[in-house]
């Protein structure tokens, strides 16, 4: 029987926020091909799901978010093993990146490797001062292939981004915020309660507002402005004739929580 090393987890009865844990505890959740496999057909999923609103990416273990590939199974392959591999792994990491509902990674000690190119992949990254990420690939002959090389860019700039990829080196938390690869630094031992919180929050707001609102922020995010914000017109006309705008303001005027419908 395969085992499995990919979980989801409900975290409210309504199904609105769900957990994607990284479960393969006694090798630190590195990527063989099978965890790959099995993260790549979790994510399609849950891009199915209806109701789903938010999702946190998080390790069944404290001490380390994902450590990256599973360097034991690839010390034995050969070219042609990796490049047969090639897809399984660009779509756990394509399927982390393409979710519709934002993704809040939850990184509690190492995320090394793989293990930081999923946490690019996510919208929030929340961690603590004992969190630990790097991109080594180059100490070991690779580069980063799970988008590491794009995703560490626009996120933190080139000079940043080139400190990191080109020198293989491991940042702290505390550095890690400073760098902006840490969205939210948080209290040690709290990474995953807070992730949740913040979950929690964005599935408490229209639902068909917060997905038009990410695919505008992904997809503008490096056009030149004029055509940025014709995307972003786009996604407002989409919105703006749905009934979470007139449930919103109702529920504004009211003082009242807005009672939002799920996206068909």
């Amino acid at each position: 029987m395969e085992q499995q090393w990919v979980r989801l987890v409900d975290e409210d009865e309504a199904g609105h926020v769900v957990s994607l844990v990284l479960d393969r505890p006694e090798a630190r959740n590195a990527i063989s091909v099978l965890l790959a496999r099995q993260l790549g057909a979790a994510t399609a999923e849950l891009a199915r799901r209806p109701g789903l609103r938010a999702v946190v990416l998080r390790s069944s273990r404290a001490d380390a978010f994902c450590v990256g590939a599973d360097l034991k199974e690839r010390r034995g392959a050969t070219t042609e093993d990796l490049l047969a591999a090639r897809d399984t792994n660009r779509g756990a990491y394509g399927g982390v990146l393409g979710l519709p509902v934002p993704v809040v990674a939850a990184v509690t000690g190492y995320a090394l490797g793989g293990g930081c190119e999923l946490a690019l992949s996510c919208d929030l990254v929340v961690g603590d001062a004992g969190t630990v990420l790097g991109l080594p690939e180059v100490g070991v002959g690779l580069l980063p292939g799970g988008g590491g090389t794009q995703l560490a860019v626009r996120r933190l700039g080139w000079g940043r981004a080139a400190d990191l990829v080109l020198t293989a080196r491991r940042v702290g938390g505390e550095e890690a915020y400073r760098l902006g690869l840490l969205d939210r630094l948080v209290a040690d031992g709290t990474v995953v309660d807070e992730a949740l919180d913040v979950a929690r929050t964005v599935a408490s707001r229209s639902p068909r507002a917060v997905r038009l609102a990410k695919q505008a922020m992904r997809d503008g995010a490096h056009r030149p402005l004029p055509d940025a914000l014709d995307v972003e017109d786009a996604a407002w006309r989409q919105v703006v004739g749905g009934p979470d705008r007139v449930e919103g303001i109702a529920a504004f005027v009211e003082k009242r929580e807005p009672r939002w419908a799920d996206p068909a």
